[in-house]
């Protein structure tokens, strides 16, 4: 039981940590399979190039969108921004778009990390570069009759010819080209992640503190509204089948769900630790909390708006 509570506590403490290397692990399982099993390159000038490129591309695209979908912000920006008198709630097009580049830098891990796997493989490089006319050239350099053959290089099997140096070559580009953007990825993340904690307004601790508080905040309103959508949908059942009026419920009204659901935006001035602590604060009660003086976004705080904080995900 006490091994048990261990890793249990292991995975509290570092389900972020997790969650990137599982979506890591996944991915680069994925690719392996496509690889081997799916791919074939068919050997082509006409048909190389367009190939490789699809499967070495198309997939890292597709979870590049699915990083967006399963993001909680995207919905909380985009939910309503269509309905009729949302253009004020959604007026603000440059933090729409500072948000969405947040998000897009989160959801790239996945489609970088099916490239980067994907060219220390080889496999679909190779087949893209074999159709390429611009690297044929260079390829083909101090070689009779490359030309031609080349389109034939990722079927090649005879040892002895050739073009086993070229398919040396060409995976040996393929893999310096996969260690480059791991290299760059790791700089470009630890780069963006020391200026943003930089720039942070609030200290260590206070963040530490700040996702405690969420992590119990979102913990009872869960509970809260289980229960309250319990007694509410008992009632309603219960009046309905004997046939007499409900109680009156006290229930958030559409504007009061639209704020709380609003993006968090950081004011110097108060220390509000989410849209409803901001909310049940505001002085009055027709007083609208999406948007004051001195609001901004910032993508350290980025993590008010996810499901699911842990108290040490991220220090």
């Amino acid at each position: 039981m006490e091994k048990f509570k261990t890793v249990l506590d292991l995975h509290l403490k570092h389900s972020s940590a997790l969650g990137y290397g599982l979506v890591t692990l996944l991915t680069a399982s994925g690719e392996r399979i496509f690889s081997t099993v799916v791919f074939q390159c068919p050997c082509s000038a006409t048909w190389n190039l367009p190939y490789g490129l699809v499967f070495l591309l198309v997939p890292a695209l597709v979870l590049f969108l699915l990083g967006y979908m399963l993001s909680a912000r995207t919905w909380r920006l985009l939910i309503g921004c269509c309905a009729p008198g949302a253009r004020v709630r959604c007026s603000s097009g440059l933090r729409g778009a500072k948000v969405f580049a947040q998000i897009g830098v989160a959801s790239a891990l996945a489609p970088l990390t099916w490239v980067a796997v994907a060219l220390l493989g080889g496999s679909f490089y190779e087949c893209a570069a074999s159709g390429s006319k611009v690297l044929g050239p260079y390829l083909c350099r101090n070689r009779t009759g490359c030309t031609d053959q080349l389109p034939l290089v990722p079927c090649s099997k005879d040892q002895k010819s050739d073009l086993q140096d070229l398919l040396k070559e060409l995976k040996a580009q393929s893999q310096v080209l996969g260690w480059i953007i791991i290299a760059v990825v790791i700089i470009v993340v630890v780069i963006f992640t020391s200026v943003c904690r930089c720039l942070s307004p609030v200290s260590f601790l206070q963040l530490k503190f700040w996702k405690i508080y969420l992590e119990n905040e979102q913990e009872i309103f869960k509970s809260q509204a289980k229960e309250h959508a319990t007694e509410l949908a008992k009632e309603n059942v219960k009046c309905f089948f004997e046939r007499s009026h409900p109680k009156e419920y006290n229930t958030p009204s559409i504007k009061d769900w639209q704020q709380i659901s609003t993006l968090y935006t950081f004011n110097p001035k108060d220390q509000y630790y989410s849209m409803l602590h901001k909310y049940v604060n505001r002085k009055e009660e027709s007083d609208s909390i999406t948007s004051s003086e001195g609001d901004v976004m910032l993508p350290v705080l980025g993590f008010v708006d996810s499901p699911g904080i842990n108290s040490s995900t991220g220090l």
